[in-house]
């Protein structure tokens, strides 16, 4: 029987783990050199007899914690006492990461590193979590993961990452922090960071993960949504909720790291209902969710009415399921597959919850909400809420962008824009013909969208180069198509406006700070 232990952090015995994880080189590189680059992505799949055939016979302190903590595999106590000098088999034990068992070291957590990069550079860290379905398949556990499971990180865990916005803040909040990435991540650009989450372990897992990282500007409470953030305030709010929407009922499992215990995408509509009353003022709020199609009532629509009119909101929808892709999905993630008895009346339990309540179609994405800066100010607020299926690089970026423009044209088109750097144009001629058919403006990073435009609009943008002003720029283009030139602009000026909000178009205020 696997045991099911909860982390103890303390801060002397995590340092001198920090310590022996350095000095066995603990980091995806050397791993990965290791073991091959083929077997290295093959974890990813689940597989792992490559990489213990590539260091079958090694006992080094690299291979010997590898296996411990990356694959999960019990380990000769002699071995680990030796990779572990400082810490040593006692401090492993004492922190709850690890037993001794007829003569080995049992894991009861993962350990893997962590890469990340964002304004300041590249880093990693150690990030421990509980063991992965791969790891309890081999320890003769079934593989179901336990209800309190905390999770590493994850790919939601590398999207929500990749959409926050890089900004600098006295405050921030991680709500719902689970192994801590987040946390983290913002920690590098906060003052201070109170971290939240409902589960012990995932609080007792994250404390511990900042410990290893040496990162000490993070607070940990524990509580539900907002409460132990009760009447403070922030300028950064992230969260990778559990979003998760599971039937309640019987012989459902319910996980704390991904359901959030409500009936159907209600915690989603508590979080941005509520979040707002959290914002400093021009402080953001991003989160990962779901929302439920019902009805003739669309997703996005009924996302777009739970936010406040009078806030800026930007919602990405990524995907959309059906019922049954959606139910077949998490029944899945909880290691519930179709060979087994109970795969077949969770997935009943999952339709009828769905048919129950009208809901026609899941969908998945990103939200912004933006708290204005001025409550007296009197600008338009941003009101976007798109689908967005294209591959997306940069999110955390664009929507920074996208919310500088935005901000920019509260007093009309700015004198003078720049094209992005990630900008390029594409010509499509009918054959025989001089003139396009087809003028496509085309973004190589952000939310890689593209634009159909005509011969004045891409004229235009061509000629955003910072040597004339847009008023030149118009001047010019109306002398050489021979139209007045209030009838151009009148054209011109809406299509800019949406050139700039989508980040095809810089002001020069934005190129300075990307390039800073």
């Amino acid at each position: 029987m696997v045991r099911h232990l909860t982390p103890r952090p303390d801060p002397l015995l995590c340092a001198a783990l920090a310590a022996d994880l350095d000095a066995a080189d603990l980091r995806s590189e050397p791993l990965r050199a290791a073991w091959g680059a083929e077997a290295d992505d093959a974890l990813a799949r689940g597989i792992r007899s490559p990489l213990l055939r590539a260091i079958a016979d090694r006992t080094d302190a690299l291979a010997t914690l590898g296996r411990l903590f990356v694959l999960g595999m019990p380990q000769p106590e002699a071995d680990v006492a030796s990779a572990l000098a400082r810490t040593g088999v006692d401090g492993v034990e004492e922190l709850g990461l690890a037993y001794r068992e007829d003569g080995q070291v049992v894991p009861a957590a993962l350990i893997r590193p962590q890469s990340f990069v964002d304004a300041d550079g590249v880093g990693e860290w150690w990030i421990a979590s509980d063991l992965d379905e791969l790891a309890l398949h081999h320890l003769d556990a079934d593989g179901v993961l336990p209800a309190d499971h905390v999770l590493g990180v994850g790919g939601a865990s590398r999207t929500l990452a990749s959409i926050v916005m890089p900004i600098e803040v006295e405050r921030a909040l991680d709500l719902g922090t689970g192994c801590g990435i987040q946390a983290l991540l913002v920690s590098r650009h906060a003052g201070t960071v109170v971290a939240t989450d409902i589960s012990e372990r995932a609080l007792a897992y994250a404390e511990l993960n900042a410990m290893l990282a040496g990162v000490h500007n993070i607070e940990f409470r524990r509580g539900s949504l907002f409460e132990p953030v009760a009447d403070e305030s922030f300028g950064l709010i992230v969260s990778n909720p559990p979003f998760v929407i599971t039937p309640r009922g019987a012989g459902v499992p319910e996980y704390e790291y991904r359901d959030g215990g409500l009936v159907g995408d209600a915690l989603v509509e508590a979080f941005v209902r509520t979040a707002p009353a959290h914002l400093a003022p021009g402080g953001s709020a991003q989160l990962l969710g779901n929302w439920e199609s019902i009805g003739s009532a669309l997703g996005l629509r009924r996302l777009e009415s739970w936010i406040d009119q009078g806030l800026d909101a930007w919602v990405v929808q990524r995907e959309t399921l059906s019922p049954l892709g959606y139910a077949e999905l998490w029944i899945r993630d909880g290691g519930t597959t179709p060979r087994d008895a109970a795969f077949e009346p969770l997935l009943d339990a999952w339709l009828d919850d769905f048919a129950a309540r009208g809901v026609t179609e899941i969908g998945f994405g990103y939200v912004l909400i933006r708290r204005p800066a001025d409550a007296a100010a009197t600008s338009p607020v941003l009101r976007r809420f798109e689908t967005v299926t294209q591959p997306v690089t940069s999110a955390g970026r664009a929507f920074l962008d996208g919310l500088a423009g935005h901000d920019a044209l509260a007093d009309g088109v700015p004198d003078v824009l720049l094209v992005a750097p990630d900008v390029t144009e594409a010509r499509h001629h009918m054959p025989g013909q001089d003139a396009p058919s087809v003028i496509e403006l085309r973004q190589g990073g952000g939310f890689g969208r593209t634009v159909s435009v005509d011969p004045a609009l891409a004229g235009f943008v061509g000629a955003c180069d910072g040597e004339l002003t847009v008023t030149q720029i118009a001047a010019a283009l109306a002398d050489l198509f021979e139209v007045p030139l209030a009838e151009l602009w009148a054209d011109l000026e809406p299509r800019l406006r949406a050139l700039v909000t989508d980040g095809f178009l810089n002001t020069a205020e934005e190129r300075t700070r990307n390039n800073a």
